[in-house]
Parts: C-alpha cells; sequence; structure tokens
C-alpha cells in the first residue's frame, strides 16, 4: 500500500488536539534563545491520583521509600556519557530541552518517579511481553511513564484512555472493542498489544524512531506535513520547529523517562517499596455477571475486581453476547466454578433491570385512535382558518368546565381575538352560552 495512504489513514485514528491549555516550560539554549514547549499531559500527575489504584494501594509503600530531597547536577558532558552507555536502538541524543525533563524528572516530579520505579513491577513485564512479541526495541515500554504516568485509568483532554493513551478510533482499529461497556484500551494485555502494532506499523511509514515517537503523539499527518514543511527532510531534530508544541516536548521528555528511570540511583531517588502482587488467572464468561455479585459471592474486593478488570467500564460482564474474560485472584477460581449459578442469580433483579420485553396495553388503542383522529381534526381546522361546521362566523356551545383557552386552541385561535369577539372582559364563561369563535 502507498506510504500517504497509511499516513493519511493513519492520521484519522489518531489525533492528540486538546482544547484546553497545557502547562508550559521555557528552554533557554546555549547560544541565549529561548522557547516555550508543553509539557505532555499526563507526566504531572500527582502521586496521590497515582496512588489511588488498587494495585498502587496494596503493593507499594510510600513510607518506606527515603528519597533524599537535594537533587545533584552533573556537567552536559556526564549526561551525554550516560545517554550514550544506555543499550538502546533508539537514538537518545542530549540537549537542551532533553536537559530541561531530566531536570524535571529530577526536581518537581521526584516522587512521581520513585511511584513510577515502584509501579513497573505490575506493568513493565506486560509492556515487554507486547514489545518483544513484534520484535520492537525494549525502550518503548517507557513511552507509558509520559502518556500516562502508570496510571492505568488515566483519561487526557482529548479522550485518549489507558496506560497507552489510545483514542477510540485507533483502538478500533487495532481490534480493540470498545462500546458502552466494554473498553479494552484500558485492558494492560490487549492494549499493550495493540500499541506495539501501531508502533511496528509507524516504523513502516518513517523507518526512524523519534519520528514514530513523534507521530505516536501528534498523528503521522503531523510528522509528514513537518517533513514537507522542512523539504522533505527526515530527522527528528531538523523538522523540529515545524511540529506542533508539545510534540516538540514529547521526544525530549521520552529521552529522559529513559535516562531517570536507568539513573535514578544517581539522583537520590529510590523506588516506592513493592510487595509481590498476588498470583491471578483468568476464567471465561457466558452471561451477564455484575463485578459486584462475584464481590459479594466471593468474597473479593470490589476494588480489587476493578483493577484486575478495568476494561468493564459499568462493572458489567456482558458474556450473554459472546464469552468475555474474567481476571480473578488465583485462589479464587475454584470458588467461582463451584458458585456460578449463585453468583449469576445473586440479586440479578437488582443489577439487571433493562427489560427484553414490553406489553402494550390493546384495550386502550382505539380509543387512542380515536383521539388522535379528533386532535388531528381540530388542527387541520385550525390551519384552515375555518369550522367544519359553519365556516365563517361559526359558533361554539359552552360545556360544562371548559375554558377559553381550550376552546381557542380547539378552534385554532387565540383567547385573546375570543374575547374581543364575544365581548369577554374576564375569564369567566357560563356553560351552556354559545361563542363566536370566527
Amino acid at each position: 500500500m502507498n506510504k500517504r495512504i497509511i499516513i493519511a489513514a493513519l492520521s484519522l485514528f489518531f489525533c492528540w488536539s486538546s482544547v484546553e491549555a497545557q502547562e508550559v516550560v521555557t528552554v533557554e539554549g546555549e547560544k541565549g534563545g529561548k522557547q516555550n514547549i508543553e509539557v505532555p499531559e499526563n507526566m504531572l500527575t500527582d502521586v496521590d491520583s497515582l496512588l489511588m489504584d488498587w494495585n498502587a494501594r496494596n503493593y507499594l509503600k510510600k513510607e518506606e521509600c527515603d528519597s533524599k530531597v537535594d537533587n545533584p547536577e552533573f556537567s552536559s558532558d556526564v549526561y551525554i556519557d550516560r545517554l550514550q552507555r544506555m543499550p538502546t536502538v533508539v537514538e537518545m541524543p542530549y540537549n537542551s530541552v532533553v536537559r530541561k525533563f531530566i531536570d524535571m524528572y529530577g526536581t518537581r516530579l521526584r516522587n512521581s518517579v520513585s511511584f513510577m520505579l515502584g509501579a513497573v513491577n505490575f506493568y513493565m513485564p506486560i509492556f515487554e511481553e507486547a514489545l518483544d512479541m513484534y520484535g520492537l526495541p525494549q525502550e518503548l515500554k517507557y513511552l507509558p511513564v509520559i502518556e500516562s504516568a502508570l496510571r492505568p485509568t488515566a483519561v487526557s483532554r482529548a479522550g485518549a484512555v489507558g496506560l497507552w493513551q489510545l483514542m477510540l478510533k485507533t483502538g478500533k482499529q487495532y481490534d480493540l472493542e470498545i462500546n458502552s461497556l466494554v473498553d479494552e484500551r484500558r485492558d494492560p494485555i490487549k492494549a499493550s498489544r495493540a500499541a506495539a502494532r501501531y508502533l511496528k506499523d509507524l516504523y513502516g511509514i518513517f523507518g526512524d524512531w523519534n519520528l514514530v515517537i513523534a507521530s505516536y503523539n501528534c498523528g503521522p499527518g503531523n510528522v509528514n506535513k513537518a517533513m514537507h514543511r522542512s523539504d522533505g527532510n527526515r530527522d527528528y531534530w531538523e523538522i523540529y520547529n515545524y511540529l506542533p508544541n508539545e510534540t516538540r516536548g514529547y521526544v525530549p521528555a521520552f529521552i529522559a523517562a529513559n535516562y531517570m528511570m536507568t539513573y535514578y540511583c544517581d539522583h537520590h531517588i529510590c523506588p516506592m517499596d513493592t510487595e509481590i502482587p498476588a498470583s491471578t488467572d483468568t476464567i471465561m464468561v457466558s452471561k451477564d455477571v455484575h463485578l459486584q455479585q462475584i464481590a459479594d459471592v466471593c468474597k473479593i474486593s470490589m476494588d480489587q475486581l476493578r483493577s484486575l478488570n478495568p476494561q468493564y467500564k459499568k462493572d458489567i460482564i456482558p458474556g450473554s453476547i459472546k464469552p468475555y474474560t474474567l481476571r480473578l485472584p488465583s485462589d479464587k477460581i475454584g470458588t467461582f466454578i463451584d458458585m456460578q449459578d449463585s453468583i449469576y442469580n445473586y440479586q440479578k433483579d437488582q443489577f439487571f433491570t433493562k427489560r427484553k420485553v414490553i406489553e402494550m396495553d390493546e384495550t386502550q388503542w382505539k380509543s387512542s385512535n380515536n383521539r388522535n383522529s379528533y386532535s388531528r381534526s381540530s388542527a387541520r381546522r385550525g390551519r384552515s382558518g375555518r369550522s367544519r361546521r359553519g365556516g365563517r362566523g361559526a359558533t361554539h356551545t359552552i360545556k360544562g368546565g371548559e375554558t377559553l383557552g381550550e376552546i381557542a386552541e380547539k378552534y385554532g385561535v387565540s383567547v385573546k381575538k375570543l374575547k374581543r369577539l364575544n365581548n369577554i372582559k374576564g375569564s369567566m364563561i357560563n356553560k351552556g352560552k354559545k361563542l363566536r369563535v370566527r
């Protein structure tokens, strides 16, 4: 397939425009120049928000990590040497923009780095396996560090979701199920494999990993336009000034994340202590079931169930449509199998209120049709400006309980006109009296 066609197609599936302003940092160059760069949105997530995830709350110990407050400064030569000693395929150059993001991780975001160093125990094996499956550089496993700060429930202002921050159309393009009940962008395993496939396709287009990383952020179309504006140049740093503002900071932030996740000790940052999570296993569910039914019958924390099954947006597994995966602690698999009937029937009417069939009261249909027919006749009289019974100068005999408003509506005239035609001052009318309605 023509590469331009692929670029255009992928651009439609991945758009990172944002309606709200993002935080900006100022970078000063060695020659005195300055530029403002947008910081990737989820880089700035505070640690308290990161610790809301069930895994983090239960397996990370914030108080045990005793990072020193100070962040040592090193010469440019030290940073250059360290970056070059990292065993990477992706080019990791040093410059003032990269240094700005390294300093940000080492100072303002050092607590977030401590969190992420602990959280890698939950997610890095998944990322590494997905990247290895598609033959991609392992250093790409740090993309979620800047995409989501390793927060599986992250949602961007543009609507990107999950650890890899995939947009809806991109997720669907790479076979992730996304509907009102299920969003597999939240599933760490399936989303990681989809992201790896996407990255591989981008490399097939650009053949350069820095351009791939840039296009993962802003879409291949924007990278392609930047290349054209720079006379066809295919070097990220040569098209840098033609890229969207956030993307100018995205590749440097990626390099800085790789650096800090490797050399954190040199910056006096320690990982949060991590306990080994309980082992889990999966089972297929072929009936509709609410996670609360499973939690109550199997005696499992609802928060834990949600953490193990984040793809179910409304806590409902729609197993009657097709078999779906349920992840449980390994010691609860047998419990679920033994108690399936009890689980599915537990407070079923409370959790599933959608009606399958609604009976119609057919005895009312005839009278309803008569009322509708009468209403249509009244409307036609109103539109024609005439009563079928009397044409111009038609009259109406007042019935008990009728009001001027009802009579006016019936004949398609205003109350004001009725009052003028019949010389009525107030709103009182008498039963049996005839009113002119035209």
